[in-house]
């Protein structure tokens, strides 16, 4: 077996940016059946929470740790957000451009992209795509601050709980991670077309089962 080796020309891996958001909508029965862009969206911060140890004792030992259920929530930041945003952030749209707050606060889909880069080809190495299922948002602040002679953009933030959904084989999940450098890219582009939609077809998030069928049986 060869020695271990670090830092070698090519493995210097490194993970930075956020872009191509988009949020989705569910429909009736709950399928996530259409996607909008989210633009200005700046900064995505992923909490999981949970999986914490309970130390159980018999005999005078310590007997076995049982180990919490993992939740998966985030924070979203952005300059803005799209006009179909209303709905899952407590407002309510009796008419174009007239909103009512407090609101039930719908469910929704979300999908974002990070760039993961090396020391070779720099952010360009490739990326990974973030899908979040069962997402509801929570009530946030706004600071409206004057204008003044050092003027800065509202960053609009909101805290998202997330209530998982099944997967053949796995525990339910509310998030799934595909790396372009790693799988096929064929199938990666058969599943960027589902996300973002095409002349035929309108952008939806599949569930994770039919995401892990695009992969099933590619090199």
């Amino acid at each position: 077996m060869p020695a271990l080796v670090w830092d070698q020309v090519g493995d210097r891996f490194y993970e930075t940016g956020v872009d191509h958001g988009v949020l989705y909508i569910p429909d009736a029965t709950g399928v996530y059946a259409t996607g909008v862009s989210w633009n200005g969206l700046t900064t995505v911060t992923e909490s999981p929470s949970g999986a914490e140890p309970t130390a159980q004792y018999a005999d005078n030992i310590k007997y076995l740790n049982l180990i919490s259920a993992e939740e998966f929530g985030a924070t979203l930041e952005a300059f803005t957000y799209p006009e179909e945003w209303a709905q899952f952030d407590g407002l309510g749209v009796p008419e174009d451009g007239v909103f009512v707050g407090q609101q039930t606060r719908k469910m929704f889909g979300l999908s974002y992209r990070t760039r993961i880069g090396n020391d070779v080809m720099g952010d360009e190495y490739g990326y990974k795509l973030h899908l979040v299922y069962g997402c509801t948002a929570s009530p946030s602040e706004k600071a409206y601050n004057t204008i003044n002679d050092s003027p800065e953009a509202i960053t609009f933030s909101w805290e998202i709980t997330t209530t998982p959904v099944p997967v053949t084989g796995f525990k339910p999940t509310s998030l799934i991670v595909v790396d372009s450098g790693i799988v096929d890219a064929a199938a990666l582009t058969s599943l960027e077309t589902e996300l973002y939609g095409d002349v035929t077809g309108t952008a939806h998030l599949p569930t994770p089962d039919e995401v892990i069928a695009i992969f099933a049986g590619t090199p």
